[in-house]
């Protein structure tokens, strides 16, 4: 169930009614019954994936803290990342494989023919497996003590608020809310609405209103004069960003009413002045996880630039390949690598510099590299969106005609405004509170609040019932 659906306002509002009547056990207990019900509703073989992954990494988590001898104590991490990987590997990359060694053997000149299956991906398999290796992983690393009680367990890898599209939370901040006595609070409640009601905004009003415009453009490149193809670029950007961080507000806002803190996964990307500092505030819980248990183990920048960067473009491939089974991924990862490489060549070891400048011409400098940051972002998400690298390449070819530029819809430079100024107002007055947690312009935020619901309603009655995935929920 999609979290803009109608059958999903109706499981939310029961468990919202049953829940707060509950102490924590049968809270816990309630909970993990309703995520299961949740991701069940999909397909209810998905939830016996699910089930294996939270059975195993429990049992291992359990030896891992028992055991001594690093030799047995490796060889169990082993078998929780063989056993998680094999499962996200064959439903999300079987095929992807077998065309690729088709592929390799004709260009060699051996024809091949290779099998392949038809493998439903199973909805949120890529975070919860990366959710469950940061439990084992850290257990290993003695970072964390496993939890010994089942059902906390499986709610923290099921938590319904983030199973489908993340944030990818850690147990070291998650579990410790879970077995502990959650505070239900009037500021939490009105805080967490406060997100919901941004995050519904951003996906219904913004991202799904710029999806037909965008598939229309995207389905077809080569019947696209230059303006409009500039409009699907920016119009995706905006899309995207729309879509997933929409995604995240609304979870952390329904996680915050259940009572419990969930890691930001957003920090005003497009306001961003260099790659870096991009994925420092974009996805940032998947940044922060190949950080921590990719980069790092690789490596990191411990032994010397050829390594650090071979590390950060293997690093950034496989994130490319995280997010889809299909080279032009893996080209979109690569070419986030090269950039990220180029700059830590330029910044030649200095720190990141989030500050900003007190001159006009500081300021001015600071506002070119958000212009060039963004459109870099920008034009890489065309070999993000696009079906395969020929649509990419025909996609990029068009970009630079240059010719019916008035071909532009301005409606696209308004949805993307109406995202920038929700992240300077939210960057201004608080994430979670700037609707609310004041006394100060009441009226004035009353509008807005009165706006988004208009916006909201405007957008659902204009896609006559027709409900939009979110972009994120098919990785």
């Amino acid at each position: 169930m999609y979290f803009n659906s109608l059958i999903f306002l109706g499981f939310l509002t029961t468990v919202l009614l049953i829940y707060p009547r509950l102490r924590l056990r049968g809270q816990n207990d309630f909970l993990l019954a309703a995520s299961y019900v949740f991701y069940g509703y999909w397909d209810w073989r998905f939830a016996f994936l699910l089930l294996t992954s939270t059975v195993v990494d429990f049992w291992i988590a359990q030896r891992l803290q028992s055991l001594e001898g690093q030799g047995r104590r490796k060889l169990l991490l082993l078998i929780s990342v063989t056993v998680n990987l094999s499962i996200l590997g064959f439903f999300k990359y079987f095929n992807f494989f077998l065309e690729s060694t088709a592929g390799v053997l004709r260009t060699i000149g051996f024809e091949s023919h290779m099998p392949l299956l038809q493998i439903v991906l199973p909805i949120g398999i890529s975070f919860y497996t990366f959710k469950t290796l940061t439990y084992t992983i850290d257990v290993y690393r003695r970072k964390i003590t496993p939890t010994g009680n089942f059902v906390d367990y499986a709610l923290f890898l099921s938590f319904f608020p983030q199973l489908l599209a993340g944030p990818i939370d850690r147990a070291s901040n998650l579990l410790p809310q879970i077995s502990s006595p959650r505070q239900i609070t009037r500021e939490k409640i009105i805080s967490g609405l406060n997100l919901v009601l941004v995050g519904y905004f951003k996906k219904v009003a913004i991202a799904d209103t710029l999806s037909p415009i965008v598939s229309q453009i995207f389905d077809a490149p080569e019947a696209m004069s230059c303006g409009q193809l500039w409009a699907g670029v920016y119009g995706y950007s905006f899309q995207i960003y729309g879509d997933f961080s929409g995604y995240t507000d609304i979870s952390r806002g329904i996680s915050r009413i259940l009572g419990f803190e969930t890691m930001e996964n957003f920090n005003s990307p497009y306001l961003s002045r260099s790659i870096m500092e991009f994925w420092r505030r974009w996805h940032i819980s998947l940044s922060s996880w190949l950080r921590d248990y990719l980069y790092i183990p690789l490596g990191g920048n411990r032994h010397g630039n050829v390594r650090t960067y071979t590390n950060l473009m293997i690093t950034m491939s496989l994130c490319g390949l995280w997010h889809g089974a299909a080279w032009n991924f893996v080209l979109w990862g690569l070419l986030h690598g090269l950039c990220l490489a180029g700059h830590r060549i330029t910044l030649r070891g200095a720190k990141l510099d989030l500050a900003w400048p007190a001159t006009i011409l500081g300021w001015f400098i600071q506002l070119v590299k958000i212009f060039v940051t963004f459109h870099f972002v920008t034009l890489a998400w065309v070999l993000f969106r696009s079906p395969g690298l020929d649509s990419a390449l025909v996609y990029y070819q068009g970009l630079f005609r240059l010719e019916h530029l008035s071909d532009f819809p301005p409606s696209i430079l308004f949805a993307g405004a109406m995202l920038i100024a929700l992240d300077v107002i939210q960057t201004r007055h608080g994430t979670e509170t700037w609707l609310t947690g004041s006394k100060n312009y009441v009226p004035f935020r009353y509008a807005i609040v009165q706006a988004m619901l208009v916006g909201i309603l405007s957008a659902s009655i204009a896609s006559l019932g027709t409900l939009t995935p979110f972009i994120y929920f098919q990785f």
